[in-house]
């Protein structure tokens, strides 16, 4: 198998994003990780870089200086891996595109809808492969629920739900010198929004993912629950979707005892499939007549999924994996490969990232003027072809 050499910014000590790509990236073999700026902190970074068993003169204390070696070397890094906080996804990922190389990058895209659309124009002048990791569209069984969807199992589309919430910020954790709650909630670092840009982003891609369904206005209403904290942790946001459908979109990191809970549940004239991230391996279908069909990872569906699947029905894959096709996918991309006849490379690109921010700015502007808001308008063409 071709490896592709990549190079990662961010990711450093205490940073658990970082190490979920370094293993994602790994499962199947598609990357060697060769170079990074891993903090701002140039004795971190050194240190990072010796923990990842790299050489010295490929770990880079600016990661300006990084890419311009990177780019000038023979042996140079083919991809980079973001996993800075929100602020720098920008500055980064330009730098970055503009030396010719691939990127791979943590959601949200940017913090405005001005530098996403920026990126956009240029990974499509320098012909590269932008990948955003909204790693659920990852799982098979997602991947099956896209399919049955597009098929038009379900009928004509109704209603939508989809839910993310997590209990993790109940409490002001950001005042205890928690990093990771501390740059979340910091409007300079996170961006215009909390909850939404951090996980709800997660929920809208996944919505529009399984159903194709653009988004044409919204209505959004955020709060901040705990006393002291400067962004939302808590918010419900009205979904007016193409063809008339309905979608309600619930986010919290608030929700006490909660970990990682996101279900999506689409529902059709004539069938509504659920699926809960906390039981990937099952998607459950029930048509009009009450018959309920449960799927199972591993057996009888189709080749999307069947190819986001390692291991036989009952050995349960996960977050890791679904990461992991992520990467598999764009692997086939950047080496302009395919895989399985038929079965087209299938992962989030740098569209689907500024779909993304935008959700995220009009999101805020609805709730500031407590108005229903439209999307950009010259956005809402399909941002990802079904395949």
């Amino acid at each position: 198998m071709t490896q592709i050499r990549y190079g990662m910014v961010g990711g450093g000590p205490g940073a658990f994003i970082g190490g979920v790509h370094r293993a994602a990236a790994a499962v199947d073999g598609g990357y060697e990780l060769v170079s990074g700026s891993f903090s701002s902190d140039p004795a971190k970074s050194r240190q990072t870089g010796e923990e990842l068993g790299l050489k010295g003169e490929r770990v880079y204390s600016d990661f300006r200086e990084m890419a311009l070696a990177e780019a000038a070397r023979e042996d140079g890094i083919e991809a980079v891996v973001i996993v800075t906080p929100n602020h720098l996804h920008y500055e980064v990922a330009k730098v970055f595109l503009e030396a010719g190389i691939h990127v791979i990058c943590e959601k949200p895209l940017t913090t405005s809808v001005e530098d996403a659309d920026e990126l956009v124009r240029l990974t499509t002048e320098r012909g590269l492969v932008f990948v955003v990791t909204y790693n659920y569209t990852g799982y098979p069984m997602i991947k099956e629920a896209r399919e049955r969807v597009s098929a038009g199992e379900l009928g004509a589309i109704r209603k939508v739900v989809v839910e993310y919430s997590q209990g993790w910020l109940s409490t002001l954790l950001e005042a205890e010198g928690h990093k990771q709650a501390e740059w979340r909630g910091d409007p300079e670092r996170a961006g215009p929004s909390s909850a939404l840009g951090d996980i709800g982003t997660h929920a809208f891609n996944l919505m529009h993912y399984v159903t194709g369904l653009e988004l044409r206005r919204l209505f959004a209403d955020l709060g901040t629950v705990v006393e002291g904290r400067a962004l939302e942790d808590d918010a419900v946001v009205l979904l007016d979707l193409e063809d008339g459908v309905r979608g309600v979109m619930m986010v919290s990191q608030i929700a006490t005892g909660e970990r990682n809970h996101i279900l999506l549940r689409v529902y059709g004239a004539d069938a509504a499939l659920h699926w809960s991230q906390e039981d990937p391996d099952r998607l459950r279908m029930v048509d009009s007549g009450g018959t309920e069909t449960v799927l199972f990872r591993g057996g009888g569906v189709g080749p999307h999924a069947t190819r986001a699947t390692r291991l036989p029905g009952g050995h349960p894959e996960g977050f890791i994996e679904a990461f992991a096709n992520i990467y598999s996918e764009a692997a086939a991309a950047i080496l302009g490969v395919d895989p399985v006849t038929g079965v087209t490379p299938d992962f989030p690109t740098v569209q689907d990232g500024a779909l993304g921010v935008d959700f995220i700015c009009r999101a805020v502007e609805s709730d500031r003027d407590q108005a229903w808001v439209k999307m950009t308008a010259e956005r809402s063409t399909k941002s990802s072809e079904r395949t």
